[in-house]
């Protein structure tokens, strides 16, 4: 006897309503996706459950790739058997004896109520029967057991567990549109990329960079972060904008104090155009509230107020220490801490504005005609798609 299904549970769709058909398709497919790798594995897709059947697939990598998908409550390793009360006794009396503990429970949920025997009576039924058939010495913990057991009763065919696994919670990606994510090679960013996932937001990213002054290695290290995101998205496009020239022409025409907030300013612009172009609902992006200069109150209305796009900031209200920790959980935090600077650190003025004025910043920009190179750099960009078998648009594989 082993394990040969997962049972899947829902997560917040279970409060969707209406849309929930609609939430539940989208998770499947994801979880799909996730798994593409696996090709035995084969799914029974129900109201409120997945079945996944393993046959024959390495369960331990199976549930490591589930964990990363949004939508999933948590999961389960199951003994499908017959809804049969002898066939129910011996697959819990296994797991009872292979698992560690001295103390154990029985939980059971009958979904099938035809069946002659309520929960309370299956569950007292199967706790009789492991007393008697198993080598260990065991007793009753209703409270805090060593051991729990889980039994779904179904019409044809019940579940059987002994564990439950957390999954990543949130919505399925891709149920709540599309947003552009502002990634540099920092800690924020990627972080930012990950809430806006969990919230069912599909991503693309776009990055500034800004040769010679920022390294291959720069954009290597923002490769490897999407990398990393593609655990929760397996497939990510990237536009890499080269915004040299306007980056230069911005230190030329603005003064010290103000260049870091025009160059906020250039970016959104070039980001919402970006957006457009591909179907992008919003712009998000790693800013937290006074971590830096450029992300005062002050600086955000003062940057904010050049597009009309929606500006997600999944970690406006975070920490730093809170952010780190969060980016070491998804495996970004190492990738980030890489000495290779981005183009918003290679300039940093020495005494950048912290309460940055509209009107200012619009003086200054009169100073050259920015949207030619706002539209050059839009126009220039490079788009790669980051991902297991992706195809780089152009020809530039990652």
């Amino acid at each position: 006897m082993e394990y040969n299904h997962i049972l899947v549970r829902f997560g917040e769709l279970t409060t969707k309503g209406k849309n929930r058909k609609t939430f539940i398709q989208k998770l499947f497919q994801n979880t799909k996706e996730a798994l593409l790798r696996f090709e035995h594995l084969t799914y029974e897709l129900t109201y409120d459950r997945l079945y996944i059947l393993l046959n024959g697939e390495d369960q331990k990598e199976v549930t490591e790739a589930l964990k990363h998908v949004f939508g999933i409550l948590s999961f389960s390793l199951a003994i499908k058997v017959p809804t049969e009360l002898e066939a129910i006794k011996e697959a819990a009396s296994f797991l009872v004896e292979k698992t560690e503990g001295q103390t154990f429970k029985i939980d059971t949920k009958r979904n099938d109520k035809n069946f002659p025997m309520t929960s309370p009576e299956i569950s007292r039924s199967v706790a009789g029967y492991i007393f008697h058939h198993t080598q260990k010495d065991l007793s009753v913990d209703v409270h805090h057991p060593d051991i729990r057991i889980r039994i779904e009763l179904r019409q044809k065919d019940s579940y059987v567990m002994n564990d439950v696994i957390h999954g990543a919670g949130g919505y399925p990606v891709g149920i709540g549109g599309k947003a552009l994510l502002m990634l540099s090679g920092g800690i924020d960013s990627p972080v930012a990329g990950y809430l806006t996932m969990k919230r069912g937001v599909e991503i693309e990213c776009i990055h500034f960079a800004s040769p010679p002054y920022t390294s291959d290695r720069a954009r290597e290290k923002v490769l490897e972060l999407v990398g990393k995101l593609n655990a929760y998205q397996p497939t990510i496009r990237v536009h890499v904008i080269p915004f040299t020239d306007l980056q230069l022409a911005i230190y030329e025409h603005t003064p010290e104090s103000y260049a870091m907030t025009v160059m906020r300013r250039m970016m959104y612009r070039i980001a919402q155009r970006v957006a457009e172009q591909e179907n992008c609902l919003a712009i998000s992006n790693g800013e937290s509230i006074g971590q830096v200069a450029s992300q005062t109150l002050d600086s955000m209305k003062a940057i904010n107020c050049v597009i009309d796009m929606p500006v997600i900031r999944p970690v406006v209200c975070m920490d730093k220490i809170e952010i780190m920790e969060l980016a070491r959980q998804i495996g970004t935090y190492d990738i980030s801490i890489r000495p290779y600077e981005d183009c918003c650190t290679i300039f940093t003025p020495k005494q950048p504005a912290t309460k940055p004025r509209r009107e200012k910043c619009e003086t200054y920009e009169q100073g050259w005609d920015f949207n030619q190179m706002v539209e050059d750099c839009v126009a220039a960009r490079e788009t790669l798609i980051i991902g297991l078998d992706a195809v780089d648009e152009n020809a530039d594989l990652f």
